[in-house]
């Protein structure tokens, strides 16, 4: 059997928060998570589908907790929470994101455009205030923000999201400046497009009425000629959150399959 005791890539005794976790990447992240050997506790607003993630886990070393991940009380509640039960807080993965409603800038109503804000950016930023309290306390630790492609590039109709995948990287950049005196790095992953519900909620708004054809001319645009996976995400917000990226701080991680630089 391989030594892991050496490898930098595991997660042995490390514990995790991730948010957005009845999604498809935070699922294929936290089952990754457990895979490597941490602890993870699992939060979400949608109670039914963090139950049914939280069912596929180990009891002991898995938790559950529904929060709002834009609502300071309820994540405060979730690192209080994690504490108590594990003892320590190591990783937090801040993935909860929504696409919200897609439109033209012109056509798109304040509520719609702050609703997309608040999840995206309001929730970033409490999980990285509320987790680098709890990581000062125990010396260090890492934290990865999902940001997007659309982080990076504009893409017609996408205006709210587009705007709150930019404004999670620089949350990402000023944090690693004002926490890395205390050892907790801040990084951003920026998937491209992935093969799950949120590219179908892409396809159903921008398609047209032809959601095919919108995910033929998405990959037609990438490189490697096809979507990603979730489990490919999750393979790079562990690698940013182990001791292999130990060097790695306020960087934006394309997993696009080149979408970018084409």
């Amino acid at each position: 059997m391989a030594d892991h005791s050496t490898n930098p890539q595991r997660l042995d005794g490390r514990v995790a928060i991730i948010t957005g976790a009845a999604g498809a990447i935070g699922g294929s992240t936290a089952s990754l998570f457990l895979d490597l050997g941490a602890s993870v506790v699992l939060t979400d607003r949608d109670d039914v589908r963090l139950s049914e993630a939280g069912q596929r886990f180990d009891g002991e070393h898995c938790a559950t907790i529904v929060a709002d991940s834009s609502d300071e009380a309820a994540m405060s509640g979730v690192f209080q929470e994690t504490l108590k039960r594990f003892g320590k807080l190591d990783v937090v993965v801040a993935n909860a994101g929504i696409e919200g409603t897609l439109k033209p800038v012109e056509d798109l109503r304040l509520d719609e455009f702050e609703q997309v804000l608040r999840v995206n950016v309001i929730g970033v930023w409490l999980a990285i205030k509320l987790a680098s309290a709890a990581m000062k306390k125990s010396g260090g630790g890492a934290i990865v923000a999902l940001s997007s492609a659309a982080g990076a590039v504009g893409f017609p109709g996408m205006a709210a999201y587009t705007a709150s995948k930019h404004a999670v990287f620089g949350l990402v950049k000023t944090a690693a400046i004002e926490l890395g005196p205390s050892n907790i790095r801040v990084n951003a992953v920026a998937p491209g497009p992935i093969d799950n519900r949120m590219m179908q909620s892409l396809a159903d708004q921008l398609g047209g009425g032809d959601p095919l054809g919108f995910r033929s001319f998405v990959e037609g645009r990438v490189p490697l000629g096809r979507y990603g996976t979730n489990e490919e995400i999750a393979q790079l917000i562990a690698f940013l959150s182990s001791d292999a990226a130990s060097y790695c701080s306020g960087g934006l991680y394309l997993a696009d399959g080149g979408y970018v630089a084409a």
